[in-house]
């Protein structure tokens, strides 16, 4: 597995180009008064299959020998993950099988399906027990297992191409707002923006009831595995990676904790105030941003929102809650 590096993110950035969205950097006003800086929002949501997870699932199929190829790949998801790799798998001439919890949001596994790739709802409501059932199938039939985060070349596709395009777009970004879970995302990006100005400020959103990346602080050593937790936010539920934490560890500045509540009023204010339809896992970015928990920014800061896939049943209930 090769190191996260400057050139790997530079070489997904290269694979990536025409094959997926570059996502637009939106200026929130709303959001700027709110935290007394200019705030963008970098618009994962319109990315294709719906969120950043395109970039290091479609960047790691790519790289598989041709070995791999013709056997196929499996992997864990709580969903946005799998749907990536499913189209990448389309696109690639690649088998697909995907592990997914029992709590699968809807709309994610018909997703998957729809794509083409064989979805295996686990018995387990939560990500760590259902990872465990995908690698032991990898371990059976000998086919590679693709990590949803704790892989060097996902970071770079997902994380590290997103920052090198926001870099690009707004120089002077100096706070990233990020939501974090198995920490690929967030990994990718830190790494990124600090190689590239190590003043930049990483504020990582994670759900209370589920913080792995404070939990890894906590114990000093990466919290690969926590209690199964019910929470709308699946993308943030569950551990963290342990090159994930490697990364991650000299890199945060600060934790902001939300729950569902914040959650679902972050997912409604987004609705009335940018008419954008999004995921819980990405509103926790939001919600850290309208209940005062990102800390003093420096400004200009960036909140990334990671997704839009969510079952319509689901915002039914947030909404018309």
């Amino acid at each position: 597995m090769p190191q996260l590096t400057l050139d790997l993110i530079a070489e997904a950035a290269n694979f990536l180009r025409g094959r997926i969205r570059r996502t637009p950097l939106e200026p929130s006003q709303a959001l700027s008064a709110k935290l007394g800086v200019p705030v963008s929002l970098k618009l994962e949501s319109l990315q294709v299959t719906g969120s950043f997870k395109i970039r290091g699932a479609f960047f790691r199929l790519s790289r598989l020998t041709d070995a791999e190829r013709r056997s196929g790949i499996v992997t864990c998801s709580a969903g946005n993950h799998g749907k990536a790799c499913a189209y990448a798998g389309r696109e690639l001439g690649i088998r697909v099988t995907i592990h997914v919890p029992s709590t699968v949001d809807e709309s994610k596994y018909r997703g998957m399906i729809a794509l083409g790739a064989e979805v295996k709802v686990s018995v387990f409501p939560g990500y760590d027990e259902t990872e465990d059932l995908a690698q032991e199938e990898a371990r059976r039939t000998g086919r590679p297992f693709i990590s949803a985060f704790d892989d060097t070349e996902v970071m770079a596709g997902n994380g590290g191409t997103l920052a090198m395009e926001i870099c690009e777009d707004l120089p002077e970004a100096a706070d990233f707002i990020v939501p974090v879970g198995g920490g690929g995302l967030g990994a990718g990006l830190a790494y990124y923006t600090k190689q590239k100005n190590s003043a930049v400020r990483f504020i990582a959103c994670q759900h209370e009831v589920s913080p792995g990346l404070k939990a890894s602080f906590d114990l000093g050593r990466a919290a690969t595995r926590l209690p199964s937790s019910e929470t709308l936010a699946g993308g943030i539920e569950g551990g963290i990676g342990e090159q994930t934490f490697e990364i991650l560890r000299t890199r945060v500045d600060h934790i902001a904790l939300v729950n569902d509540a914040e959650i679902c009023a972050a997912l409604r204010w987004m609705l009335d105030e940018h008419q954008y339809l999004i995921e819980p896992t990405a509103a926790a970015a939001v919600a850290a941003c309208l209940n005062g928990k990102v800390g003093v920014l420096s400004g200009p800061a960036i909140v990334v929102i990671s997704g839009r896939n969510v079952a319509g049943s689901t915002i039914r209930k947030i909404v018309c809650s």
